[in-house]
């Protein structure tokens, strides 16, 4: 079935002087058996009628542009009404496939003004006005800033210098951003000591350097464990590896409090002790743990949810029909409002660990979320980034 959407088009004195027609295809089910009473010569004529019909319909040239008047009139209407009513309305994506149809579209694609159109369609004008203000824009061209917003090809990692440092050293720490602001919190230093200490990176800064915070009641140390921010300023900690072994405490942190103290949140019915897990954060409010590595190296697939704008907050493990396979090391992040995704990580199959790089969705607005597996890479590079 198809259903034809038609929008008129307004001249400078408000009269309809075209009209866009826009096709919708939906799948139907339809009865292919011989219409009742038809006899199959009649139906042979019919067929015949269309294919000449067609053939007809498709065989007029149109000006210079190798295309038929039946399938591209739209090259008939002006320059001005091609671009200002119609190609202003695309995005930048599709600006630039249409410019490769012929010549004309490609010397009309060229003009900046209707680039600038279609970048404030996609972007929003007070997005539009902000990169206007941008030194080396203009130069640039909204054609060539589009492209390179669009497909991150001017996206490059650079070396920051910054002051100060993280003493003593270590690795297996977590950070996470707070706005402008890098938090690192624990890590494993040498001969495999948790560390508990916190540290600030303030971007923001015209000079930006390392600083210790001096905060009251810290986490006993730790390393393996996550890092979130949640509710602005408040940072979550979640888990690792201490003195005793596994953990999975809760403790939070208003960074912007005078002065800051972490707080250990007490949830009840807590999942299993881990490390190297997952965890992000969703609506400000809410940590979600997924997956690690508890007691004795068993891997986990499991999912739980502990809101923290409750007074007495509890987890809630998030029944699925079927998991990913079990894995450390992976990511989880938020996308779409309530949508989480989880990547890579070392995952289990059958008696073997293998280095993946799968990629699983859950949608937790849904009535019984269920995870959904695989999506291909083409898919995440229509907007998508993973870092």
């Amino acid at each position: 079935m198809n259903r034809l959407q038609l929008t008129p088009i307004y001249g400078d004195d408000e009269t309809i002087t075209h009209v866009i027609g826009i096709q919708f295809f939906t799948e139907a089910t339809i009865d292919l058996s011989p219409v009742p009473g038809s006899s199959l010569k009649e139906r042979a004529k019919s067929a015949d009628r269309f294919r000449s019909g067609f053939s007809t319909y498709c065989s007029i040239p149109v000006r210079d542009c190798s295309v038929y008047r039946g399938v591209c009139g739209i090259l008939e209407l002006s320059d001005e009404v091609l671009s200002l009513k119609i190609l202003s309305r695309l995005t930048p994506r599709d600006i630039a496939s249409v410019g490769s149809v012929c010549t004309r579209l490609y010397e009309l694609t060229k003009n900046e003004e209707l680039w600038r159109m279609v970048c404030q369609n996609a972007w929003g004008s007070e997005t539009t006005r902000v990169l206007e203000t941008v030194p080396g824009a203009k130069r640039l061209g909204w054609g060539r800033l589009a492209r390179e917003l669009t497909t991150l090809e001017a996206a490059a990692w650079r070396k920051l210098t910054v002051g100060g440092a993280v003493e003593p050293s270590r690795c297996n720490f977590s950070a996470c951003a707070v706005g402008n602001r890098i938090v690192l919190f624990g890590g494993e230093g040498v001969n495999m000591q948790p560390m508990n200490d916190t540290f600030v990176l303030d971007l923001n800064s015209s000079n930006p350097e390392w600083q210790h915070v001096q905060v009251s009641s810290p986490p006993p140390g730790r390393w393996g464990h996550t890092l979130s921010c949640v509710n602005g300023s408040h940072l979550v900690v979640f888990g690792g590896c201490g003195r005793q072994g596994l953990l999975n405490d809760v403790f939070v942190l208003d960074l912007d409090a005078k002065p800051p103290t972490w707080r250990e949140i007490s949830g009840l019915a807590p999942p299993l002790p881990r490390s190297w897990h997952s965890s992000c954060t969703l609506d400000g409010t809410k940590l979600i743990v997924s997956g690690g590595c508890a007691d004795s190296g068993v891997l986990l697939s499991d999912t739980f949810l502990l809101d923290l704008s409750m007074e007495k907050p509890v987890w809630r493990e998030i029944p699925v029909a079927w998991a990913p396979p079990s894995r450390l090391g992976h990511t989880l992040s938020v996308y779409g409002g309530r949508k989480i995704l989880m990547f890579g990580g070392l995952a289990k199959s059958g008696p073997l660990r293998f280095r993946s790089s799968d990629v699983f969705t859950m949608d937790l607005s849904e009535e019984e979320p269920c995870w959904r597996g695989n999506w291909e890479w083409n898919a995440l590079n229509r907007g998508f980034l993973l870092a």
